[in-house]
């Protein structure tokens, strides 16, 4: 392995990668010098063996305090690749049926019109409850309870299973609702003691105080007068009961930088991590399963489940698979270049808002992960992200990714 060890305008950038992997580190350096990156972490396992673990600039704006190698950052809706596994875990040891009605463990939420939803249906993003129309309680989204007990009352906007929308932020309450029901732990508790505990990952949902000195502090994005304005955005603009608007604004004042948020265990977007952690959580999927899966577990997570061609929260084209996204090219749509996120064809994972990524493709054993604290336009992945990811797959001899999916 390679030491790397560079000053740039934006800070130092240093770790380690082999020298096969030469071009992830020359888009990680361009990403500070020509894309805004402010602080930011890259890592790729291949094979089970960790190939790139970069690190660099600063943890905030204010000051010159360097990236290290054990910074963590908010990553988003990563976080939902992380609940999704705990459910995952549960249905590979016959404790959760995934196509069983939800009422089965959670009679509660059988009521104003969820009855019939299916566990299926809370992982693919096409159980109705994409946001929520009455006003989130101020500091709703640190209360539990309160939010299991929104989401049971809650009725659906369309009839659960017809279609989907992307959960953005109760995707954590109805997923992570069920794992609290079968496993009788917390979201954050079975996701320490089952996931990141034996894998020996730097990854929480619901970060204990003692690690809050290493978070650093999330810079959000603002669009300019000249956008752009994606449909997404113009809805939010246009109508405050949208459920773009719904999903994003209405959430009691949630201050995603604050010790009560990163303390809340947020499974649909709270997690704090590192590329290093991400691509550790991902490294099991990417080898087949390892210790935690059967490759069939590992094949179901890896199939898309639900697609359309307009999705009612992001309003673009979109592919989940239970609890996962897949490769979406919207290239050829107007901003396309922030609603994409462009991975090879058996490829599954998440990104975070502003730009955080994750995945595994078993066709190349590759695990991946990156964070960042300059958030970037859109919901899906930015240039930085992106740059990244084709540097990755360049590496492992892949050809072109000009039909929407990576491919030798």
């Amino acid at each position: 392995m390679k030491q790397i060890d560079i000053e740039t305008a934006k800070g130092r950038i240093q770790g380690q990668l082999d020298p096969a992997f030469e071009g992830v580190l020359d888009a990680f350096v361009t990403n500070f010098e020509q894309r805004d990156e402010l602080g930011a972490s890259v890592a790729l396992r291949v094979g089970g063996a960790l190939r790139v673990d970069l690190w660099g600039g600063r943890v905030n704006e204010t000051d010159a305090t360097s990236w290290t190698a054990d910074t963590v950052s908010l990553v988003f809706s990563v976080t939902k690749a992380a609940t999704a596994l705990c459910a995952h875990l549960l249905a590979e040891r016959g404790q959760l049926d995934l196509h069983a009605n939800v009422t089965e463990y959670w009679p509660e939420f059988g009521s104003a019109g969820k009855e019939t939803a299916t566990v299926a249906m809370l992982l693919n993003h096409s159980v109705g409850l994409p946001a929520f129309r009455e006003p989130i309680k101020a500091g709703g989204y640190y209360d539990w309870d309160y939010m299991v007990g929104r989401l049971e009352a809650e009725e659906p906007f369309w009839e659960p299973g017809t279609r989907n929308g992307y959960h953005m932020i109760s995707f954590g309450w109805t997923v992570g609702e069920i794992v609290r029901r079968v496993s009788g732990r917390s979201l954050g508790t079975f996701f320490a003691e089952e996931v990141a505990g034996p894998l020996g990952i730097d990854f929480w949902i619901g970060l204990p105080e003692a690690i809050e000195p290493r978070v650093s502090r999330l810079i959000p994005w603002a669009p300019g007068p000249e956008g752009p304005f994606t449909d997404f955005t113009q809805a939010l603009m246009a109508d405050q009961q949208s459920i773009p608007a719904l999903s994003l604004l209405n959430s009691g004042g949630y201050m995603p930088d604050s010790r009560e948020a990163h303390a809340a265990e947020i499974g649909g977007g709270g997690g704090i991590s590192n590329a290093r952690g991400v691509s550790g959580m991902f490294e099991p999927l990417a080898l087949g399963g390892g210790d935690l899966f059967s490759r069939d577990a590992v094949t179901r997570m890896s199939q898309v489940s639900m697609a359309t061609q307009k999705d009612a929260t992001l309003l673009i084209p979109s592919r989940f698979a239970l609890g996962f996204m897949k490769s979406m090219d919207n290239r050829h749509r107007p901003h396309g270049n922030i609603e994409s996120v462009i991975l090879g064809e058996r490829a599954f994972g998440h990104v975070g808002a502003g730009g955080s990524l994750g995945f595994a493709d078993p066709d190349c054993e590759l695990a991946f992960g990156y964070s960042m604290n300059r958030m970037g336009a859109g919901l899906l992945l930015n240039e930085r992200g992106q740059a990244l990811v084709d540097a990755a797959y360049t590496a492992l001899g892949y050809r072109s990714n000009a039909g929407g999916v990576w491919m030798t």
